[in-house]
């Protein structure tokens, strides 16, 4: 059973953004301040991109670890309640990011998957992030 009201609970998931999240906006400053210049959220690219590198055919997903279930991460959890409409839902996003990558990388597009608990240690991602954006 849902502590919150059906009202409660529409408006606390309104307030869940899919765009401009702040893991997003981190990256973003991060690839920027590295010299690398984008577009964001790629329209007629399949899976929509955070970041799109056009010249490069390279693509940046930022995804966040409760929504898209990043494996072995504390943040993957389950919700105890309304498990029939949690499961389901997880699962259409992981098939609908499989999709994606797949189309992708049909149309010869590289992919670099940032998750958002890899923010903590900046150093290591923007290393992560040169060798991508570089090679």
């Amino acid at each position: 059973m849902d502590r919150l009201s059906t009202k409660d609970r529409s408006y606390q998931m309104s307030l869940v953004k899919s765009k401009n999240t702040v893991p997003e906006l981190a990256v973003r400053k991060l690839v920027f301040s590295m010299g690398h210049r984008y577009r964001i959220h790629g329209a007629g690219i399949p899976g929509k991109p955070d970041l799109v590198f056009s010249r490069k055919k390279k693509v940046i997903f930022v995804h966040g670890c409760f929504w898209h279930r990043h494996d072995d991460c504390k943040k993957a959890t389950t919700p105890a309640s309304n498990t029939e409409y949690w499961l389901p839902k997880f699962a259409k996003t992981i098939e609908r990011d499989r999709q994606s990558l797949e189309s992708l990388r049909e149309l010869g597009w590289r992919i670099l998957v940032v998750w958002e608990c890899e923010l903590k240690d900046t150093a290591a991602l923007a290393e992560k992030l040169r060798v991508f954006l570089n090679d």
